[in-house]
């Protein structure tokens, strides 16, 4: 969240990914920062060490909502 957040600040397009188990914690840090509505895509959780595969099949699951999310359309 906080470096979706830097870098939207800076002006750069930018979608913060959030797993599952975190995505409440998101919500605070990006109303804490002052900025609730930083475009966001949720993934499952974990990701992190569960396989080339798994990185593969959650990647091909999110890409649209990444791309709606940096057009504006999330």
């Amino acid at each position: 969240m906080r470096d979706g957040i830097a870098a939207a600040r800076l002006g750069v397009p930018a979608v913060a990914l959030v797993t599952d188990d975190f995505w409440p914690q998101g919500d605070f840090v990006a109303q804490s920062l002052g900025m609730p509505d930083v475009p966001r895509v949720r993934l499952p959780h974990p990701v992190a060490g569960t396989g080339a595969a798994n990185l593969k099949q959650v990647a091909e699951a999110v890409a649209d909502a990444i791309i709606d999310a940096l057009e504006g359309r999330s």
